[in-house]
């Protein structure tokens, strides 16, 4: 049994089964949005979108299923037997650039599959683009240096560790340590030791010269378990003896990043291994990359973990899945900071200009390219599944795309612009018209 099903509020099931109950079958359309941009962030990148499609197109609710949800319930759910998602999805794809208030995708279904799915679509959708987006910092902090993923062994779960190594892929990360990540998502798996290897040893040398002799690939040293300038001296002598076609490096995981490693480079370099390169980690995140980049550290490659990995500074995205109409008819929500807007949309990104949200029939602007594209049919995918790995390749080039579209001040990793999309006058005129008869009544 398939346990995503089940992967939902209690309230979803109720609300669920009072809509069979009285007959509101309707089709009905959801948008998911992000209502505001964390601090320091001037744009988001989506993503979640192939994990929410493989889920609504296998959702099916068995006899199973029922049980569970019959005991959670205290009653019987013998409405929800066989449920399965007939809807339509349109979403923005994988690795596009989005702003607050931009639909990421938006749900029309018969209403109970509509609202039935909507704990799983936020929780997947949020999680995924809070994660690229963090990660696509980094790489911007990182000014073409590569970057890696370090974070398995301190994300929230396994699973958090490969949704964090896929962000990592989308936005050009170079490698990951995490194998089962690197072999879904096509990345180098990348790694070198810890420092319960070095202690094992009677010595460093002797736990650098066993790891180059037994390790295949990059020997890569680490060097601060005791002292770190020596244990760069002593790699240093090591690494003169590995036969030069091995990537050879060291790797920095604690001090003061910017002094060891312009130390490092000295050391290396007078002792005859200047193509070694200097790793650097340890509670790294896009600020301190920024700063090492900037005073010139001459580091070679960051590998980030905790921080990005669970995305420390901005750990979730003020997310909402709001009902925009039912039956044909606009519908919205009026709450005082957290109005809605009415409708199905689309949304039309100018080149030169801000982004603006449109009705879904209304044409754009000349020249104005639409970002919501039709992703199911009739609870259908529009196009085959694809391997993983294809799957983040075309949202590595869409985000590339749209990173070089970027503006400085909107690309900028402290006190960023960012920005704010404009509606249509038709829209406009939707929403003051519903705005006004709801007030009415």
């Amino acid at each position: 049994m398939s346990r995503d099903v089940l992967n939902t509020d209690l309230y979803e099931v109720n609300m669920a089964l009072a809509y069979l109950g009285e007959g509101m079958t309707a089709p009905a359309t959801f948008s998911l949005f992000v209502r505001d941009l964390p601090a320091d962030r001037g744009f988001l990148v989506a993503a979640g979108l192939e994990r929410v499609i493989d889920y609504l197109e296998r959702f099916h609710v068995t006899a199973a299923h029922l049980a569970v949800l019959s005991d959670a319930l205290g009653r019987p759910a013998l409405e929800l037997r066989n449920l399965r998602f007939t809807g339509d999805v349109w979403a923005v794809p994988e690795g596009r650039v989005v702003y607050a208030g931009e639909p990421l995708l938006e749900v029309t279904a018969p209403l109970p599959q509509a609202q039935f799915v909507e704990t799983f679509l936020l929780n997947q959708v949020t999680y995924a683009t809070a994660l690229t987006s963090k990660a696509a910092r980094c790489v911007l902090a990182a000014a073409g240096k590569p970057v890696v993923d370090f974070g398995l062994r301190r994300t929230h779960g396994v699973e958090a560790g490969l949704q964090a190594a896929r962000a990592g892929a989308i936005v050009g990360f170079a490698g990951t340590s995490n194998v089962a990540a690197a072999a879904r998502y096509g990345l180098p798996a990348v790694g070198t030791m810890a420092h319960s290897f070095v202690e094992s040893f009677a010595d460093e040398r002797t736990a650098f010269r066993a790891f180059v002799r037994r390790s295949t690939g990059p020997a890569i040293l680490l060097v601060d378990t005791y002292d770190t300038e020596r244990g760069v001296w002593i790699a240093a002598d090591v690494l003169r003896t590995v036969a030069r076609e091995r990537q050879l490096g060291v790797r920095l995981d604690s001090g003061d990043i910017d002094v060891l490693s312009r130390r490092a480079r000295r050391i290396l370099n007078d002792a005859g291994v200047p193509t070694a390169r200097i790793v650097a980690n340890g509670s790294l995140d896009e600020y301190a990359v920024e700063r090492l980049v900037a005073v010139g550290a001459p580091v070679d490659l960051f590998a980030v973990g905790t921080k990005v990995g669970t995305s420390a500074d901005a750990p979730y995205l003020d997310s909402a899945y709001k009902l925009v109409e039912y039956d044909g008819h606009p519908v919205m929500k009026r709450s005082t900071g957290k109005a809605t807007l009415p409708g199905p949309k689309q949304v039309f990104r100018r080149a030169g200009a801000v982004d603006l949200i449109a009705c879904r029939d209304e044409f754009g602007p000349p020249g104005a390219e639409p970002l919501l594209e039709p992703a199911m049919l009739q609870g259908r995918r529009i196009s085959p599944a694809e391997p993983p790995q294809d799957v983040v390749a075309a949202a590595h080039r869409h985000f590339r795309a749209d990173l070089a579209g970027l503006s400085e001040p909107v690309r900028r990793i402290r006190r960023p612009e960012t920005m704010t999309p404009e509606l249509t006058q038709s829209l406009r005129q939707l929403t003051t018209d519903l705005d006004k008869r709801l007030e009415r009544h």
